[in-house]
């Protein structure tokens, strides 16, 4: 595994945990729920057939999440992305960096 999809792994962890943080009441987060979903979308990542020519999966021509993951992710994103820059500001620059 690269450096940068190390680093997307840790941001998905990242966007994950606020969100079920401020959406679920469990007692343990990540819940389970979560937990599951961040298991199939990092190995989506660690998995991606692109390689090192890896982009965010939002500009990828190749989409190979499932469409309720997909969904799933993408509220978890909604939600989550605006509130990256206050809570781990590193991680989101290096996450627009890469868009870029």
């Amino acid at each position: 595994m690269d450096k940068k999809a190390g680093r997307e792994l840790k941001t998905l962890e990242a966007m994950i945990k606020l969100y079920c943080k401020g959406n679920h009441r469990a007692k343990e987060i990540p819940c389970f729920r979560c937990r599951d979903l961040y298991n199939y979308a990092g190995g989506r990542i660690v998995n991606c057939k692109l390689g090192v020519q890896k982009t965010t999966c939002i500009q990828c021509s190749v989409h190979c999440f499932k469409a309720d993951f997909r969904d799933r992710i993408k509220t978890v994103m909604r939600y989550s992305g605006p509130k990256m820059i206050y809570k781990h500001p590193i991680l989101a620059i290096y996450h627009i960096l890469d868009r870029l």
